[in-house]
């Protein structure tokens, strides 16, 4: 089956009660048995089953299950943020002492959580480019993980998931890709080379700007050296299985980071969209990147335009797409302001992967914990302008933007 038809058709796609065609709201907190030994079963993870809500839930089981398809994963743990799901997907594996390196050009809330976790003794070395050459130098025997955006938000950076993972093989560890911006529509980090995925699922997966999630997919292929992951070393009789064992068993069930049943189910919804959407998306997003970008005085910024550095990247890469963001630089923050200020149709709100497009000043809003070093990595500056383009008619968009643009 093509990628809309697994949407609707794949195998994660059940008969529901009654013949439903999307699972019921299992809005609940907990489930009886039949009998207690059944109960002790479930609880003791001998028994499949649901006992209660954070460790378990119908309706976020299916939206696992179908998410866990289209990217082709062993596994999908499902949390209540797209936070919470790097969270826990480092947390997983890390102990005190433990070092990660990511690209500096990553969402402002993962560079200030990355911060956080120095205080529990992990620390971060950021390249400036997710490159083999920029990552070797900043390897050592401490070194845990490799992380990155495959689609960098704002910076739009590409990430050569099939290099990076070579090298991060290479050296032992494994590599986590933050596939967001890309969704499984525009690229499969697993089939790439990646080990992990995370989703900030409240982005394009659930497409409607109305529930607030995030999703961990393990590929299940990574050697886990269990003497060198200490935090992984009570589940050596797992195998490659182990991250997702303890995953599911004790860091995300004990953190207490589920995801609610309503927002499951409207993540599933949004889902059975996801292709739909996102071809319009990036049809309107480079449509509006090559209009903003021969108006005289400001500098667009989008992966499929000439010129772009990772051009040829997103054309081997993401199947010559470029994605739902752009940015430009409007000259100055007074003039960045005004322009957004001046915008009709376009929602000035965070967030990305709305239907609706949205706009914001990135530099005073989500990188304002941000060192000026750091924001010039992310391609944050004083004057840039972020879009999160949605599914309008193109030719609106593009008038919205001259219009601000004259004003």
């Amino acid at each position: 089956m093509k990628f809309n038809t697994r949407l609707l058709h794949g195998r994660a796609v059940k008969r529901y009660a009654e013949g439903a065609t999307v699972p019921p709201i299992a809005q609940v907190t907990a489930f009886s048995f039949p009998t207690a030994e059944e109960q002790a079963n479930v609880f003791q993870h001998k028994a499949a089953g649901f006992a209660y809500s954070r460790v378990g839930n119908p309706t976020v089981a299916a939206f696992e299950t179908r998410l866990n398809e289209l990217e082709g994963g062993n596994a999908c743990i499902a949390c209540s943020s797209g936070m919470s799901a790097i969270t826990l997907a480092l947390l997983n594996m890390l102990c005190a002492g433990d070092e990660i390196i990511a690209g500096c050009g990553l969402y402002g809330g993962s560079i200030d959580l990355f911060e956080d976790l120095t205080k529990f003794g992990i620390k971060t070395r950021f390249v400036r480019h997710m490159t083999v050459e920029e990552i070797e130098p900043l390897v050592n025997e401490r070194t845990r993980v490799i992380f990155g955006e495959l689609i960098g938000n704002p910076g739009l950076e590409i990430m050569d998931v099939p290099k990076v993972a070579e090298y991060a093989h290479h050296i032992g560890v494994p590599l986590i890709v933050d596939s967001t911006t890309a969704t499984p529509y525009i690229a499969k980090p697993l089939e790439l080379g990646a080990d992990i995925v995370v989703h900030s699922a409240s982005k394009y997966i659930n497409g409607g700007g109305n529930s607030v999630s995030g999703a961990i997919i393990d590929g299940a292929k990574f050697k886990w050296d269990f003497d060198k992951f200490e935090a992984l070393s009570g589940y050596r009789k797992f195998g490659i299985l182990a991250y997702t064992i303890r995953l599911r068993t004790d860091i995300w069930e004990n953190m207490g980071s589920c995801l609610s049943p309503m927002n499951a189910y409207l993540n599933i919804i949004g889902l059975e969209t996801l292709g739909l959407r996102m071809e319009r998306i990036c049809q309107n997003a480079e449509t509006l990147a090559r209009a903003l970008d021969e108006i005289p005085g400001i500098s667009v910024n989008y992966p499929t335009l000439p010129g772009n550095p990772y051009r040829e990247l997103a054309e081997r890469e993401l199947q010559g797409l470029g994605g739902g963001i752009l940015t430009f630089r409007a000259g100055s923050k007074e003039k960045a302001y005004r322009v957004l200020d001046s915008l009709q149709y376009v929602t000035r709100a965070t967030s990305i992967g709305d239907f609706r497009s949205l706009a914001i000043h990135p530099a005073s809003t989500l990188y304002i914990r941000s060192t000026p070093e750091m924001r010039e990595a992310a391609g944050v500056f004083d004057d840039t302008i972020r879009v999160s383009v949605g599914i309008e008619d193109v030719e609106d968009l593009i008038d919205d933007f001259r219009q601000a643009l004259k004003a």
